[in-house]
């Protein structure tokens, strides 16, 4: 491509020879979604256009157009497979704090009682599981026993949850949480190296195992998203045009968010997860689909016998409900929202606590204390000692005739009842125990409400929240039967039935028609479509009144990630002049000449400033922008020119045009990069409202935007300005966004 006047050196061009980290991005660092797509499109092109020169082209070409399907099906059999892992282990491990199975120890009590000649009633009484009472003392009565297994209770939870929070701390410190909003984070393009590597998926899968069997109120479906992003992200690394291209590995992240739950089968976990993505093309809504199916088919392969149905918590209501019936709905929705915003303050306000004193330096110890409140509380108590998933599938019950469940316990027999329809009954002891242990489930509730968001170990919200609203709707479901059975002739006599409802979420994470989806996968009730779509945008509503983030958006501005909310509207009535850099009194602009600035020059300007890119200018006096270049991709060129590049030294000048500028015959080999250059940057006027530049920002996913009047350069606009300006707009700290 020729080199200096005296044409004795040789020019590179990085378009054939591109050179390793040449269009990569830094650590925390946006990506730049137009380049990104530019790239891919280009790639398209090209192999297209081969495809047609040989037959060795063409099936490269076939190829490439069925790797993604390869992936998904790649992504849903490792998802899948470890989904059941975490099931299967979780399980057994929760029944160890308990007891034994002398069959075999890696049974847990479910399936180590299924060859017992116990009654059904009895059927957790089975020989073959015996309690550490009975394995060391050789009985299990008396309050030697019931101390011993009170001990050894509290001491499997304390070693489950000090593992985890160690091995948290040590290998993969981004293994911890639920992940849910450094995930949505990264989905708009966020960089967060390591977030979704190999050892945060191996730490991630062991300790979620260890913090869900340690007894802590937190539910492992949020964490699951995690793992299933980072399945997602390393067999990325196995395709060439997902491996790199930053924006394709976020089509195929957004894909593998329906492996969450690890029982999905259908469109519903999928629904529910597109709600979190930033950027999701309509094409992968099949391929969702088939990676949902195949992590389900490959988890029922591994763990047939965790749950019969394809179901989570599945409830069988067949009765039609009644106008009236939305009422106590709309009820739950008011409480609900109340319990969402209040928990998003108490927790935000928590961790905001424990960032800016000394109790966040002392992980273990908290991990530690937790627990141990935790096991001593619960373990008394029948409900809260049990799983959170057990409890909530308990309250679904929709007590049925051969249900022997203590929340099943009424006075009238079923001598009445014909066929599957049972009469109105007057509720016995076992029945009315919600209603008569308060206290019970008000120690439940503040377990799953105080700790069900724990930052040290990996944690999930979703379940915890279904808890406390299964316990309000189990408590107001009995309340509204047995007011129906006392008095028939009142109104409420119409729908003495309600569905214990467990729409908590909504007010914690504030979605809608995604939760609602996620009920219908979770319990079957496609029956109470309406009532269950009228408490959650109840809870919505009521949350929205007090606050308007959810759980996860509090928690991406309280660590200062650069996520702007795509379903926000921008309201406030000023333009690109009041947010561009510089602003008055501030130093002008840096730039680079297209042509007149050397090697040393360009260095300079790197070293003295922190600026991710950098504008190309005709010269400094005419200001008429030329395009756009990023600060990596200057340094890595400039160094392999120095190194494979002959006279290329600290005077040679750098040009980014098609021809070399006259020189003369003594000065020393130019280095050109053209190659590196964004030749059409996204640019505004300085009078372009900034209502139209958020909308840009959000749709288009920009990175930085430059801001022009009558051609000339004035300024640039990066998406960090952009969520500074928003947040002084509604009065919060704008040093709050760390990141751009």
């Amino acid at each position: 491509n020729g080199g200096g006047m005296n044409g004795t050196s040789t020019m590179m061009d990085f378009l054939e020879e591109p050179l390793p980290g040449v269009g990569t991005y830094e650590d925390f660092n946006t990506i730049d979604w137009v380049r990104e797509k530019s790239r891919d499109r280009d790639r398209h092109r090209e192999i297209t256009s081969r495809s047609k020169e040989s037959t060795w082209a063409l099936i490269h070409s076939v190829s490439d157009a069925f790797s993604g399907w390869l992936l998904m099906l790649l992504i849903g059999l490792l998802a899948g497979s470890l989904a059941g892992l975490i099931d299967i282990s979780a399980h057994w491990m929760t029944d160890l704090k308990e007891g034994v199975c002398l069959a075999g120890f890696w049974f847990n009590h479910e399936h180590c009682c299924w060859k017992s000649t116990t009654t059904f009633t009895d059927r957790d009484k089975c020989p073959e599981w015996q309690s550490w009472s009975q394995l060391i003392l050789g009985h299990g009565e008396g309050a030697f026993a019931y101390i011993l297994n009170y001990f050894m209770y509290v001491v499997w939870a304390l070693l489950f949850s000090l593992l985890a929070v160690l091995l948290v701390k040590g290998f993969a410190p981004y293994a911890c949480g639920s992940g849910i909003p450094e995930i949505k984070t990264i989905l708009s393009g966020f960089i967060i190296r390591g977030y979704l590597g190999k050892w945060t998926l191996v730490i991630k899968t062991i300790t979620l195992v260890l913090a869900v069997s340690s007894g802590l109120s937190l539910g492992k479906e949020g964490p699951l998203v995690h793992v299933a992003c980072c399945c997602g992200n390393i067999l990325c690394h196995l395709f060439t045009k997902y491996r790199k291209n930053e924006a394709k590995r976020r089509e195929v992240r957004g894909d593998t968010g329906c492996c969450d739950v690890g029982r999905p089968v259908g469109p519903a976990p999928h629904t529910s997860w597109v709600l979190f993505c930033y950027y999701f093309p309509l094409k992968t809504l099949w391929r969702s689909f088939f990676a949902a199916l195949v992590a389900a088919f490959t988890l029922r392969s591994i763990n047939p016998f965790g749950n019969s149905r394809l179901v989570l918590f599945y409830v069988e209501f067949h009765m039609p409900w009644h106008l009236l019936e939305l009422v106590p709905f709309i009820l739950l929705g008011i409480f609900g929202g109340l319990w969402g915003a209040f928990f998003i303050r108490s927790n935000i306000a928590w961790c905001r606590r424990r960032k800016t004193t000394k109790l966040g330096k002392y992980p273990v110890l908290e991990v530690f204390v937790v627990t141990a409140i935790t096991a001593i509380l619960a373990f008394p108590n029948e409900y809260t000692r049990m799983s959170t998933s057990e409890l909530i599938s308990e309250l679904f019950n929709d007590c049925g005739i051969l249900d022997s469940s203590k929340l099943c316990e009424y006075i009238n027999d079923f001598n009445s009842t014909k066929g599957d329809d049972l009469p109105d009954r007057a509720a016995g002891p076992g029945g009315l125990c919600p209603g008569l242990n308060l206290h019970r489930w008000s120690l439940k509730c503040l377990k799953n409400g105080v700790f069900s968001v724990f930052p040290q170990v990996p944690s999930g919200l979703f379940i915890p929240s279904m808890a406390v609203g299964a316990i309000a709707g189990r408590l107001l479901g009995v309340a509204v039967e047995q007011l129906a059975y006392y008095h028939p002739t009142w109104p409420t006599a119409r729908s003495p039935r309600l569905s214990p409802c467990a729409l908590f979420a909504g007010g914690v994470t504030r979605m809608t028609v995604s939760l609602v989806v996620i009920m219908f996968e979770l319990t079957g009730g496609l029956e109470y479509i309406v009532p269950l779509m009228a408490a959650a945008m109840t809870s919505k509503w009521v949350a929205d009144a007090i606050g308007r983030e959810g759980i996860y958006d509090a928690h991406i501005r309280l660590n200062g990630y650069p996520f702007l909310e795509a379903k926000e509207e921008f309201s406030h009535k000023t333009l690109a002049m009041d947010v561009m850099r510089p602003r008055r009194n501030d130093p002008p602009l840096t730039v680079i000449t297209q042509d007149s600035m050397t090697v040393e020059d360009v260095e300079t300007i790197i070293n003295e400033t922190t600026y991710s890119g950098y504008p190309v200018v005709v010269s400094r006096e005419s200001q008429r922008l030329v395009g756009f270049v990023l600060r990596r991709d200057l340094i890595i060129s400039i160094e392999n020119a120095r190194k494979k590049q002959d006279g290329i030294v600290s005077t040679s000048i750098i040009y980014f045009t098609d021809h070399s500028p006259p020189l003369p015959p003594s000065s020393p080999s130019m280095l050109k990069l053209r190659s590196i250059l964004d030749l059409s940057p996204f640019t505004v006027t300085d009078q372009t409202p900034m209502e139209i530049v958020v909308d840009i920002f959000r749709k288009l996913g920009l990175r930085q935007c430059l801001v022009t009047h009558n051609g000339k350069l004035l300024g640039i606009i990066t998406k960090k300005d952009v969520l500074k300006h928003i947040a002084q707009l509604a009065n919060q700290d704008p040093d709050s966004i760390l990141f751009n």
